[in-house]
């Protein structure tokens, strides 16, 4: 009598949040929105679908990501932060993140 395995995959998550998202939300709620709808579809959406992710939940200012490799995960997780380094230098201290 064989022994029925169950079928089992390795997925990555990767957890994501803005930092300071309250603190902006308070002061700005609508412009705090509308900045993280632009950087979710101009950076972080692209970025994500590159490396294969997939968006499994989204939070306020944050999100989960699955990936199907550590290495999937990882590449794009530097390739956002250091994008958003460079998005938030250009905004006046008060609005960053």
């Amino acid at each position: 009598m064989a022994i029925e395995r169950p079928n089992r995959r390795l997925t990555t998550i990767l957890a994501a949040d803005a930092a300071g998202y309250s603190r902006l939300v308070g002061a700005d709620e609508e412009g705090t929105l509308g900045r993280l709808r632009a950087i979710r579809k101009d950076l972080i959406d692209p970025v994500i679908a590159a490396h294969r992710g997939r968006i499994v939940q989204t939070m306020g200012g944050g999100l989960l990501v699955a990936f199907a490799s550590v290495v999937d995960a990882v590449r794009p997780a530097g390739e956002t932060q250091r994008a958003m380094a460079d998005n938030m230098a250009c905004l006046a201290p008060d609005k960053r993140s």
